[in-house]
């Protein structure tokens, strides 16, 4: 008997400590991110096709725009890429972690409910039938369009059949991903000429060339607006994050707080998607490396996902733009052959220990 309290006294004594190891390592993460943020956009602006002087470069981007080249190339160009790059990487990370905790799965990502192939489809769509060409905002719109068809009907799932598992969801997801993915094949394979095809495959592997203040101003909302919701969640994802059951007792109302939760992502994700493509990886690798780092503490592990995730895309942008003289490459490969890797090995390592 005394052996078996032995045990139980300790784990009392050090429960305190681990908290507050775990909060000092989210303080130093979350201060290392920000910092590398900020300097990881200050190298992007001086990085490119044309090649800036790196101070000069920053100094245009610091004052109001006038009518030099290094400006121009500045505010027109490369700003705007990067405020949408802030803006998806955050918003692909944030929704991450959102996904892992309603699914209970470090493996679950904003793909999972099949909103990104909704977007995926809106957008092909638009590209086929020319709408890029003929609106400014056509394909953006198309995208968000597909997004949140597939974010009501998923909706309409849940306040169907209110038992649902997340088990049940993710076959849904399944499911829609599979179909999007049919709809996409005809899509392609009937555009009106072999450039609009390739515009649609273009488009699907994720890329942030060409982005405007447009493009921006259309993702600040939604994304700003959804990830602030989702940040006043953080106790209903630790609770979710430990089963059904213990979000019941803890006063939730769990098939309500899961579909809010999943509407406010799936809403979040499709106006990511529709500024930059699909990209993958960010949503999955990012909370995954976080949570290793701080635990799985939602009031820590949300907020210093998103600014990591920033922080990736904008570092991934900014490696797609810096060898796009010799090769085109774009964000979305260069997301994928980073994360792969890095997901391998957190995922061994991990499986180790």
């Amino acid at each position: 008997m005394t052996q078996l309290d032995s045990p139980s006294h300790t784990t009392t004594t050090a429960h305190p400590v681990l908290p507050r190891r775990r909060s000092r390592r989210a303080l130093w993460l979350g201060g290392a991110a920000a910092l590398a943020l900020v300097l990881a956009v200050l190298l992007s602006v001086g990085l490119g096709t044309l090649r800036l002087d790196p101070l000069e470069a920053v100094r245009a981007a610091l004052v109001a725009p006038d009518s030099s080249q290094v400006s121009t190339v500045v505010w027109s160009i490369r700003l705007p890429r990067i405020v949408v790059a802030v803006l998806v990487g955050g918003a692909l990370a944030g929704v991450g972690v959102v996904m892992q905790a309603v699914f209970r799965n470090p493996l679950a990502d904003p793909g999972v409910t099949g909103v990104s192939s909704g977007a995926a489809v809106g957008a092909v769509a638009g590209i086929t039938l020319g709408l890029g060409g003929s609106l400014q905002w056509g394909v953006p719109l198309a995208a968000f369009a597909g997004s949140l068809a597939v974010a009501l009907a998923l909706q309409a799932v849940l306040h169907a059949n209110r038992g649902a598992s997340t088990y049940t969801l993710i076959l849904v997801g399944v499911s829609i991903n599979a179909f999007a993915g049919a709809v996409i094949s005809v899509l392609v394979a009937n555009a009106k000429d072999d450039a609009l095809a390739r515009g649609a495959v273009f488009w699907l592997a994720g890329d942030l060339e060409l982005r405007t203040w447009n493009h921006a101003a259309m993702a600040v909302v939604p994304i700003v607006l959804g990830l602030a919701l989702l940040l006043t969640r953080t106790r209903a994802l630790d609770a979710l994050l430990l089963g059904d059951d213990v979000a019941a007792t803890s006063g939730y109302d769990v098939h309500r707080t899961r579909l809010v939760l999943l509407l406010v992502a799936s809403l979040v994700t499709g106006a990511a998607v529709a500024v930059s493509g699909v990209i993958s990886f960010v949503g999955l690798v990012v909370p995954h490396a976080v949570r290793l780092v701080i635990g799985a503490k939602h009031s820590l592990l949300l907020p210093i996902s998103v600014v990591c995730g920033s922080l990736f895309l904008v570092l991934a942008d900014t490696a797609a733009r810096a060898v796009s003289t010799t090769a085109v490459v774009q964000t979305g490969a260069v997301s994928a052959v980073v994360g792969a890797p890095v997901f391998l090995a957190l995922l061994l390592s991990r499986r180790t220990a």
